[in-house]
């Protein structure tokens, strides 16, 4: 019999031909053979379990068509499954192949075969001499093996839930009786089959289990992979379980904010709405209703946009979210709903509130006012001779960025009505360029006020050609010394989209701009957010909407 223990990596032919060389091992010669063969065989499974973690089922058993066979006659095989860490790994990789989602009678089969696999492993611990007896007694009683280890493992499950939760008897509550050493016990038993349907009611009395203990008693193994499991969809949990997790294990909660991020900047969006349907379904804005949610959360944004130099995708995605979240906070039930300093504590509170309020909510004739407003208390709060240091500069400014929409609506309101322009323009000055070293925004500032005066001139024009806008911005800001051209790119853009003659030339002058500053991605972000504001509000003129999806089609293409 061959000794020769020199393996390539995942070699399923040469570890099938082994398989089904031993049997279940009732020679001593067969025997022999496993035991010299145990530990490369588990450093084997290892790695079969490290590649299989990373793919999809169906990939899997494409790109791996023995495998299956493999691992059945493994399950079976009492040396196999009784040495050191191989019967775990072997439940590992079982659970790999199992399909979340079955799409068809085959899936469907395979799901029956690795439970029926699992459920033996389940049973199997200790192989001991009245394994006969023991099968014996299963058939009296009617039963398959696979069958009553299926009933075993579901009612081992309800035992546990039922203990975790505490079974009432007589008034009394037992809860407290489970000891934390058992939890933590019963978290690593989980380890293998978080991804197992019949699990699911016992992941979630675990992670909804406290028990008093002072320090966390679940394993950070088991909220690893139960968290794993979850982003990529391998699991559904209840909401509060999902919220439970986070709260008590902040490497979960960091990995699921930026796995989000991750998500929705590697593919292609193309509207608000797929944005926030994204958001939503990672479950991140209903979670942040707890303040220290919110608070990691809001943290993990801020650095991604430092990260990423402020870049228009990163804080369109956090805008959305500050969007969803305050929905979701405003649904709360009133007896536990948070105060809002629990989610801002170190800001002032009167701009908070003032942010927070949500435009719909106001007459669009107080929309002006309410800017106002903000911009005064901004003004205020800013040119304050404690505000001196970067960081705090930077704070202020993040915390305006995260209700972009009212930045939005003081563009539009410049363009679309007679208001008092300068509170408003700050505003923008402020957002775009914060820091007021060498009197940047005070330069950027008179720049704004010379477009904006120009542009309100241009307003009452029905008719209007390229040129005749490009000449009247050249006057006043000369495009290769403009102290802030995203500044001037989101007045001119609104203006384009809600003024008559705008609407004309507005396709022909936005392509040149982007062609020929490179704001492409700025402008496209700009007109992603306003469409989603107009399908919200309802309120735009249909040339508008067309026009904005015309735009869009073209643009999403170069970006």
């Amino acid at each position: 019999m061959a000794r020769d223990t020199t393996v390539p990596k995942l070699n399923f032919e040469y570890w099938l031909d082994k398989a089904v060389e031993w049997g279940q091992a009732t020679t001593l010669e067969s025997q022999k053979d496993v035991y010299l063969h145990l530990p490369q065989l588990q450093e084997f499974l290892h790695q079969m379990y490290e590649t299989l973690k990373h793919m999809d089922s169906i990939v899997a058993i494409q790109q791996f068509p023995l495998i299956g066979q493999l691992l059945g006659r493994l399950c079976w095989n009492p040396f196999v499954i009784g040495y050191d860490e191989s019967q775990k790994t072997l439940m590992w990789c079982l659970c790999c192949l199992y399909s979340s989602e079955p799409q068809n009678p085959v899936e469907l089969k395979a799901n029956s075969w690795i439970r029926s696999l699992l459920c033996h492993l389940l049973s199997s611990s200790k192989w001991e001499s009245s394994e006969a007896e023991t099968s014996t007694f299963i058939s009296t009683l009617g039963y398959t093996s696979a069958d009553y280890y299926y009933h075993l493992v579901k009612n081992m499950v309800f035992s546990l839930v039922t203990e975790l939760r505490g079974n009432r008897f007589n008034g009394l509550n037992v809860q407290g009786r489970v000891s934390a050493s058992r939890v933590n016990a019963v978290s690593l038993f989980c380890l293998p089959l978080v991804t197992l349907p019949d699990l699911t009611p016992l992941l979630e009395a675990l992670l909804l289990y406290h028990g008093g203990a002072s320090e966390e008693i679940l394993s950070s193994e088991f909220l690893e992979t139960v968290n794993d499991a979850f982003l990529k969809k391998k699991i559904s949990l209840p909401e509060s379980a999902v919220y439970s997790l986070w709260l008590r294990h902040l490497p979960s909660l960091e990995k699921a904010t930026l796995h989000l991020l991750d998500q929705l900047l590697s593919i292609q969006l193309n509207s608000l709405e797929e944005v926030a349907c994204v958001i939503k379904d990672s479950l991140l804005p209903q979670a942040a209703s707890h303040p220290a949610i919110f608070r990691t959360v809001n943290e993990i944004f801020k650095n991604a946009l430092l990260e990423t130099g402020g870049i228009a995708e990163v804080m369109t995605i956090i805008q959305v979210f500050m969007q969803l979240f305050l929905q979701a906070h405003q649904n709360e039930n009133k007896q536990h709903k948070f105060p809002l300093k629990s989610y801002f504590p170190y800001h002032h509170q009167p701009l908070v509130t003032a942010l927070i309020r949500r435009p719909f909510e106001l007459p669009t004739a107080h929309c002006s006012q309410h800017l106002k407003h903000i911009s005064n208390m901004l003004k205020t709060l800013v040119e304050d001779e404690n505000i001196s240091s970067f960081d705090d500069l930077f704070e202020i400014w993040f915390l305006i960025a995260c209700f972009g929409e009212w930045l939005d609506i003081a563009a539009e309101q410049l363009v679309k009505a007679a208001v008092e322009p300068d509170a408003l323009l700050w505003l923008l000055a402020f957002y775009y360029c914060p820091q007021n070293e060498n009197r940047q925004r005070t330069q950027t500032m008179v720049e704004a006020q010379a477009v904006y005066k120009d542009l309100t001139m241009l307003f009452s024009h029905t008719v209007l050609s390229v040129k005749d806008l490009e000449a009247a911005l050249h006057s006043v800001v000369d495009p290769e010394k403009c102290c802030n051209q995203h500044l001037v790119t989101h007045l001119l853009t609104n203006f384009l989209l809600f003024s008559s003659g705008g609407l004309m030339i507005a396709q022909k002058f936005i392509c040149r701009i982007t062609e020929t500053t490179d704001t492409s991605k700025e402008v496209c972000s700009l007109l992603i957010r306003t469409a989603y504001r107009i399908n919200h509000n309802g309120e735009e003129n249909q040339r508008t909407v067309k026009l904005l999806n015309e735009l869009l089609r073209k643009l999403i293409v170069k970006v």
